[in-house]
């Protein structure tokens, strides 16, 4: 792909602007670096944006933290202290995550002119790096109100970055010295995910995991994590049904770094198993993920926290209307009323009552996908995070 593919959707100012942008940075090279290559925004954004990168003349690759089950449960804690979580970690829970980042730092070639390392788990080979090029810690979690004991244990390895980068305005941290870009994610409409697909192709992919259509669908695209109260989904579910008839999907596949995933589902699945017309699949296929959510009477993201929440600006480009929770970098996607409805965390009264507002008005729900997908186009497509990221570098490299 190169910025060019998407100018009957953005237009060519943007393109011009990406290419003014990206001419200081031709033969330069950046490395992100992260601890999985599937599941969830950040893989997903990566293997989009290396590639338009690598267009625009910049050298950009991606290495992966390699970790094992117990690093992966260490770090989940992290994820979760960062959210506010009060959580315990060991001694021996420590060392392990040093000595994982230790290797990494050690035995990684690094050669290029800038870093970036994406989230929690690779966050402390900094300090086992003589580093001579600017590094950029890019945050994709809302670290706004965190554990003392979590932030304690990070800052020291944040303070040794160049930059850091997070989702929103809320997410900065004033006792950082490190200089905060704020870069919200983004979607590509040429992705698997995102692309157009007819009825036919719709029609079959739900046919295929034996998904009928004979009633209105509701439906959540999340990892089955706490943060995504999915047990508040089937709740909300439930609700609605007493009034309309109307079935749930609820997709979400188990990334290598989250080890929590397993157990979560096992508690949704015996809640689920007492309810009809309820489909819980952990399937990674992004065509499905397309299928449902142009199907969708309405998409759910009922998040108790959330960095940002990509399958929110995934729904709306395909014009269908979201009910989210007013958490993270949700508020940035949907203007409450405009584009779907945003609730506070676990008012699975007022949630149900949006749903049924959208159900009971087919019109309504047209309305709200139709500027829901406007909005998305002006704000939240690859393009922008492109040229958000060529002026980062631009600034961090030549300073």
């Amino acid at each position: 792909m190169r910025p060019e593919d998407y100018i009957d959707i953005v237009g060519e100012e943007v393109i011009a602007d990406i290419h003014r942008a990206a001419q200081l940075l031709s033969e330069k090279s950046v490395l992100h670096v992260n601890a999985t290559y599937y599941g969830g925004g950040v893989a997903e954004m990566l293997h989009t944006i290396l590639p338009l990168m690598n267009s625009m003349g910049l050298d950009a690759d991606w290495s992966l933290l390699y970790g094992h089950p117990d690093l992966f449960q260490m770090t989940k804690k992290l994820h979760n202290g960062l959210q506010g979580e009060g959580v315990d970690i060991s001694q021996a829970e420590l060392a392990t995550y040093l000595s994982v980042n230790e290797a990494f730092a050690r035995y990684t070639p690094i050669m290029h002119d800038a870093v970036i390392i994406h989230d929690p788990q690779p966050l402390p080979s900094i300090h086992f790096r003589r580093k001579s090029q600017p590094w950029i810690w890019r945050c994709h979690i809302d670290p706004s109100v965190p554990s003392d004991h979590v932030w304690d244990l990070l800052k020291p390895y944040i303070s040794e970055y160049d930059a850091m980068v997070v989702s929103a305005e809320a997410f900065r941290k004033p006792d950082l010295p490190v200089k905060t870009y704020i870069i919200p994610p983004a979607i590509d409409p040429f992705s698997t995910i995102n692309r157009d697909m007819s009825s036919d192709e719709v029609n079959a992919k739900l046919a295929e995991y034996g998904i009928p259509q004979d009633k209105p669908l509701l439906v959540q695209v999340s990892r089955f994590d706490k943060w995504k109260d999915p047990v508040g989904v089937l709740d909300v579910f439930e609700r609605v049904r007493k009034e309309i008839d109307c079935r749930l999907v609820m997709l979400g596949n188990m990334a290598g770094d989250d080890p929590e995933g397993p157990v979560i589902y096992r508690q949704v699945a015996a809640r689920a198993e007492q309810m009809p017309d309820v489909h819980l699949i952990t399937e990674t296929d992004p065509a499905l993920v397309n299928a449902l959510q142009r199907s969708a009477a309405v998409v759910l993201q009922l998040s108790l926290k959330e960095g940002f929440g990509l399958t929110v600006s995934e729904a709306l480009w395909k014009g269908t209307p979201v009910i989210a929770t007013r958490v993270g970098g949700i508020p940035l996607q949907i203007e409450d009323g405009k584009m779907g409805y945003l609730t506070e965390p676990k008012d699975y009264q007022t949630m149900s009552e949006r749903v049924l507002r959208i159900l009971g008005d087919p019109n309504l729900g047209a309305t709200l996908g139709a500027a829901g997908q406007e909005h998305v186009r002006k704000r939240f497509l690859m393009t922008r995070l492109l040229l958000d990221w060529l002026k980062l570098l631009n600034d961090v490299i030549r300073s």
